[in-house]
């Protein structure tokens, strides 16, 4: 097999995962600060290839917005794949350093707080559910 042939499938599998969760993804620098204009709430989930990215971050993603509150705005870029919408989101990301899987939360463009991968990596999809629902209970409004 091709290794090369192989990556675009696992890619494109959790491209589909998080849009099929209701994320939009962010593909260019364009569609990152369209999306950071935004008024409200927004998480953004750094996506990647990453075994804790599939099997932790984006079940999390998906499963973590069926909650009373919820942030405005589900936006996701892909580390490693779309580098120039990721280096431009993680230009709101203020005080935190590059780190795929994350997740970070803004409010009207303004970094909030973020899960990055050490708040992920070695938990479970539902430990990390738990803590974004906290986030979402704190500075969300209930939908």
């Amino acid at each position: 097999m091709d290794f090369n042939l192989f990556m675009n499938d696992v890619v494109d599998a959790a491209r589909k995962d998080i849009r099929e969760a209701g994320y939009e993804e962010l593909r260019t620098e364009t569609d990152v600060e369209n999306a950071m204009s935004r008024p409200g709430t927004t998480l953004v989930m750094v996506n990647s290839v990453c075994g804790c990215a599939g099997g932790v971050a984006r079940p999390a993603a998906a499963n973590a917005i069926h909650y009373d509150k919820r942030p405005d705005n589900l936006v996701t870029v892909f580390a490693g794949q779309d580098k120039e919408a990721t280096e431009k989101a993680r230009e709101y990301f203020e005080g935190y350093p590059p780190s795929s899987p994350s997740f970070a939360f803004l409010k009207d463009g303004k970094i909030v707080t973020m899960l990055e991968r050490h708040d992920i990596e070695g938990f479970s999809a539902m430990d990390v559910m738990g803590k974004l629902q906290n986030i979402f209970e704190e500075n969300c409004e209930e939908v």
